[in-house]
């Protein structure tokens, strides 16, 4: 009963959709009519800058941390991939938007793996920085991250509850991006712009 707990509790505290929230408050706009219409911390640091992205990125990864790690340190890795996994899921399809679309589940991901297992976690971060630097494209820092879960998984020497969780992961965040792989296909996937260099 209690991993049912904690799996439920997860799925709370991942439904919280910190981006919607964020923009309503500070700038009274819905930040589904805005950008791509997704919720996720992506779209709202694109649309409205790091002021609200950065809070947003920390706010969607703590909300897969602190369900994921609390479950770990309380039932072990088992529970934590599952009180993971449904903050994730509760991303997706949050409760409190009547359940409808939310995010890519990215940042809320990174965060559950820093809660079940830190040197995965960590490392993921690490991958999706160095592929964002090269590419500017958000969705393929994503997707090569989210996807290096299964290797770091591996690699660290995690129980196999947590690789599954890590193909679990790679796999929802890959078939969330489904439409920006059409675009990257088509040359349309737009990138992340530098900023402007000082006169």
């Amino acid at each position: 009963m209690l991993t049912v707990g904690l799996a439920v509790a997860g799925y709370v505290v991942g439904s919280m959709p910190w981006g919607y929230w964020l923009v309503r408050i500070f700038r009274g706009e819905d930040i589904r009519t805005q950008g791509s219409g997704n919720i996720g911390a992506s779209n709202v640091w694109r649309v409205y800058g790091r002021r609200l992205g950065i809070p947003a990125v920390l706010l969607d990864a703590a909300k897969g941390f602190a369900p994921a790690f609390v479950a770990v340190e309380l039932a072990g890795h088992g529970a934590g991939v599952l009180a993971g996994a449904a903050a994730m899921l509760g991303h997706w399809r949050p409760l409190f938007l009547g359940f409808r679309r939310g995010g890519k589940m990215v940042a809320t991901a990174g965060g559950a793996f820093l809660g079940v297992a830190p040197l995965v976690g960590g490392a993921s971060a690490g991958v999706w920085l160095l592929v964002f630097a090269l590419t500017r494209y958000a969705s393929v820092a994503s997707m090569v991250s989210a996807v290096s879960l299964i290797f770091w998984a591996w690699l660290f020497g995690y129980p196999w509850p947590v690789i599954a969780f890590a193909c679990f992961a790679a796999a929802g965040v890959v078939f969330l991006h489904k439409a920006n792989i059409r675009r990257l296909v088509r040359g349309e996937e737009s990138r992340f712009r530098r900023p402007a260099a000082s006169p």
